[in-house]
C-alpha cells in the first residue's frame, strides 16, 4: 500500500488541475477502508445545474474519469434530483446515509471545497461497509486541504489577472491532456514531456473545436478612451463570454484584444451558433463609456496533427476573413476552406455552414 506521504507527493507534483480529482481519489481509496470514491462537480448550462461525476473509482479495480468537455449535459442528473448531495453542498457539512441500518453500509458525503465559490462546487462521496472512524475522517480532511491548496495554486497560475479567464499557457495543457474514459484502458498516462521550443503533436479526439474572438477597432478604442476604459471593455467582454458559453467550455484571454474558446461539440453548425450568439450578445450590450462594441470570431475543428499554435493560426485566418468583411461576424475555417479560400477542402465534412 502506498504511504500517506507518497500520496501527498503525488498530489503536490501536478501542474494540471484536471488530474487532481483522479489523484485525490486514488489516495483515498488506497488509504481508507472504502469500497468506492465518487467526486461529483456542479455543471451549468442555460441556467440549469446538473451533477457530473468527474471521477469514480472502485477498490476492486476499475472506474471512470470524465472530461467535462465531452459530456452530454442533458444526460446528467439535475442538482435537485440528488437531494443528499445538494444538502451537503448547501450546508457545507458532512452528510451520512446509512441505507442498511446504523451499523451497516453507508455513503459519507463531504464538500469538496471549503468555501461556497460559485464557479467550482463539488461533493466527495465515500462508500464504505461501516461508519468511518474519527481517524479516517481526519485523514480525509488532511487530503482535502492539500487538494484545495493545490487547486487554488494551479488555478491562480492558469488565470489571466485582468479578466479571470484562462491564460495562453493553460491552453497548451488542455490541448494535450489525455481524455481518461476508462482507468483500465491505455489513456490513463499523463502526457509526455516536451522539449523546450519544440512543437508537440498529439492525437486529439474528434469533435474538439478551437475558436478565437477579437475586439473590433481595439486600437481606436484605446486611442480615444485610454487604457483604463479598454480594460473595462475587456473585462465586460470576458463576462459576456462567461455568460454565453457553457460552464464546461474552456474560455481564454490571450492578452490584448484576443480571446479564445476550446469546446467539444458534435456538429459544426452548433459551434457556429454558439459563437454567433456570443457575437450578438456583445453587440447588443451597452458599454457605458464606449457605447457599441463588436467582436469578430473564427473557429476550427482540432485535427489529429494539430498543435495549439497551428490550430490558433487557422482560427486567426477565419477571424481576419470576418474582419475584412466589416467585422462583427463569426466564421468557420472549415467552411471557408470548402469555399476555396484557404487551400484544399478538409477531408471530413461535418456541415455546410461557414
Amino acid at each position: 500500500m502506498t504511504t500517506f506521504i507518497e500520496h501527498i507527493v503525488k498530489l503536490t507534483d501536478h501542474r494540471d488541475r484536471d488530474l487532481l480529482e483522479l489523484t485525490l481519489s486514488k489516495a483515498l481509496i488506497d488509504l481508507l477502508p472504502v469500497s468506492r470514491i465518487v467526486i461529483a462537480r456542479v455543471m451549468r448550462e442555460d441556467g440549469v445545474q446538473r451533477w457530473l461525476e468527474v471521477a469514480r473509482l472502485d477498490a476492486k479495480g476499475g472506474g471512470r474519469v470524465i472530461d467535462p468537455l465531452r459530456v452530454d449535459f442533458q444526460s446528467l442528473v439535475k442538482l435537485e434530483d440528488a437531494s443528499d448531495r445538494l444538502q451537503c453542498l448547501t450546508t457545507r457539512e458532512r452528510v451520512e446515509i446509512a441505507w442498511a441500518g446504523p451499523d451497516g453500509p453507508r455513503v459519507t458525503m463531504l464538500p469538496l471545497f471549503s468555501d461556497s465559490r460559485s464557479d467550482d462546487q463539488g461533493v466527495l462521496e465515500l462508500h464504505s461497509d461501516a461508519a468511518l472512524q474519527p481517524d479516517d475522517l481526519a485523514l480525509v480532511d488532511y487530503l482535502r486541504r492539500i487538494y484545495r491548496n493545490m487547486y487554488t495554486l494551479l488555478e491562480y497560475s492558469d488565470r489571466d489577472a485582468l479578466t479571470g479567464l484562462l491564460n495562453r499557457k493553460s491552453l497548451d495543457n488542455a490541448f494535450y491532456s489525455a481524455v481518461l474514459e476508462d482507468l483500465d484502458g491505455s489513456t490513463g498516462a499523463a502526457p509526455s514531456s516536451v522539449v523546450p521550443g519544440q512543437e508537440r503533436r498529439h492525437r486529439v479526439p474528434v469533435n474538439y473545436w478551437l475558436g478565437s474572438a477579437c475586439v473590433d477597432n481595439y486600437a481606436l478604442i484605446d486611442d480615444k478612451h485610454g487604457r483604463a476604459v479598454v480594460e473595462d471593455v475587456l473585462q465586460l467582454v470576458a463576462r459576456i463570454m462567461s455568460n454565453t458559453f457553457r460552464t464546461y467550455d474552456r474560455l481564454y484571454h490571450f492578452g490584448g484584444q484576443d480571446f479564445g474558446v476550446l469546446m467539444h461539440c458534435p456538429d459544426e453548425a452548433l459551434v457556429l451558433s454558439a459563437f454567433d450568439r456570443f457575437r450578438a450578445n456583445v453587440e447588443k450590450f451597452n458599454f457605458a463609456r464606449v457605447g457599441r462594441v463588436t467582436v469578430s470570431c473564427g473557429f476550427t475543428s482540432v485535427m489529429a496533427d494539430d498543435s495549439p499554435a497551428s490550430a490558433l493560426e487557422k482560427t486567426q485566418l477565419a477571424v481576419n476573413f470576418a474582419r475584412r468583411g466589416g467585422g462583427n461576424k463569426a466564421s468557420s475555417h472549415l467552411g471557408l476552406v470548402r469555399r476555396g479560400f484557404f487551400g484544399a477542402p478538409a477531408p471530413v465534412v461535418v456541415s455546410e455552414t461557414d
